[in-house]
């Protein structure tokens, strides 16, 4: 990029979430880290001491990272005065995060949010960048009703729902009506290791609180339209959801079949995957994955260990299509849920609102 690069700010970045910001921020080529914030006990700190012996990452600590003080994350002035924009992923209930993402706006700072708090907010577009980009244009409602010039909220959508709503897209057009989704979880999306959950070795939990809920409606959000200043959801498809917490470190699979008003041929379906691209891909973002979709024509694929970490865990890895005796056709997904599913596609999602114009320097 020819202007400088953006100053950006982490919130939450003691959390799991935060750690994976550091290690997709640290020598990124149109951000710099210049601020880190999280809960009033870790402010004042080095932020190396608040994460020594929790840091989650394989990657190590970057070490001018380790030598930054922790703000706290409830000054909000102070904090957003040193970032262009910042993401957001903190621990608190929904309304304490509704309240502090729209305080961080009203300081005219753009905040990109890995929260579900402000995915229901009818002019907060919820992004899937290779999907919905055109959502953005409800961003000068949200000003609006903010009554900020620059400041904003986006949004990405819950990590569950990022393997097989980017398969059903390119299908569309064929009115997909319904799809029953298993989903089997990694536990990077509660926040944990095998270390801290040992209860998770050789186990399966079938229920993960929220999960499913979210799974069902977020898709419809994604897939709506923008109307009168807010995005309408779609109507169809109607969708059942199952979430399974499974024994893998990281990585969503998803077991999907589907019913289409008007059902394509299986190579249709695998002509439409093979060609999808969206916006990322066009302008060649830095963290956009060469391909948004991967199929594998191997029986056995895509694995979790194996296909996870998909151009830098940002592609989404797709197989087994094949006819369903009570759907039309079923197959499996699979996404990367702390890169492509949480602070990946958050960054990607910033990437993008700069490439459009909607974040800036100040």
């Amino acid at each position: 990029m020819s202007q400088p690069k953006y100053k950006v700010g982490i919130i939450g970045a003691t959390g799991m979430v935060g750690q994976r910001f550091i290690t997709l921020l640290h020598d990124h080529p149109w951000f710099d880290i210049t601020v880190l914030a999280a809960s009033a006990r870790s402010a004042g700190q080095c932020y190396g001491d608040t994460v020594k012996g929790r840091w989650f990452m394989k990657d190590p600590l970057p070490q001018d990272v380790a030598e930054m003080t922790v703000y706290d994350a409830s000054l909000v002035e102070e904090v957003a005065s040193r970032a262009d924009f910042v993401f957001c992923a903190v621990n608190m209930p929904k309304d304490q995060i509704r309240s502090l993402e729209e305080a961080y706006a009203r300081t005219e700072t753009p905040v990109v949010s890995n929260n579900s708090a402000h995915r229901g907010t009818p002019d907060v577009p919820m992004m899937v960048p290779e999907i919905n980009s055109d959502h953005c244009e409800v961003i000068e409602h949200q000003k609006k009703r903010l009554g900020t010039s620059r400041g904003f909220i986006a949004v990405k959508p819950n990590c569950s729902i990022q393997g097989y709503v980017p398969a059903i897209t390119p299908l569309l057009s064929y009115g997909p009506e319904k799809i029953s989704v298993c989903t089997y979880q990694a536990i990077s999306g509660a926040g944990k290791t095998f270390e801290t959950w040992p209860e998770m070795v050789d186990n399966v939990i079938p229920f993960i609180s929220g999960e499913e809920e979210k799974s069902e409606k977020e898709p419809l959000k994604i897939w709506g339209r923008v109307e009168n200043g807010v995005i309408v959801p779609a109507e169809k498809p109607v969708i059942s959801a199952q979430c399974y917490r499974v024994a893998a470190s990281d990585g969503h699979m998803a077991a999907v079949s589907v019913s289409f008003a008007r059902k394509p041929e299986k190579e249709e379906i695998l002509r439409l995957w093979s060609e999808y691209e969206g916006l990322p891909q066009k302008l060649h973002l830095p963290s956009a994955p060469q391909r948004f979709l991967t199929y594998f024509d191997e029986d056995a694929r895509p694995q979790t260990r194996l296909d996870r970490d998909l151009y830098g865990g940002m592609g989404v890895s797709v197989g087994r299509l094949r006819e369903d005796s009570i759907f039309d056709y079923k197959f499996v997904s699979l996404s990367h849920n702390t890169l492509r599913g949480a602070a990946g596609g958050a960054v990607l999602t910033a990437e993008l609102l700069c490439a459009l114009g909607h974040i800036v320097n100040k």
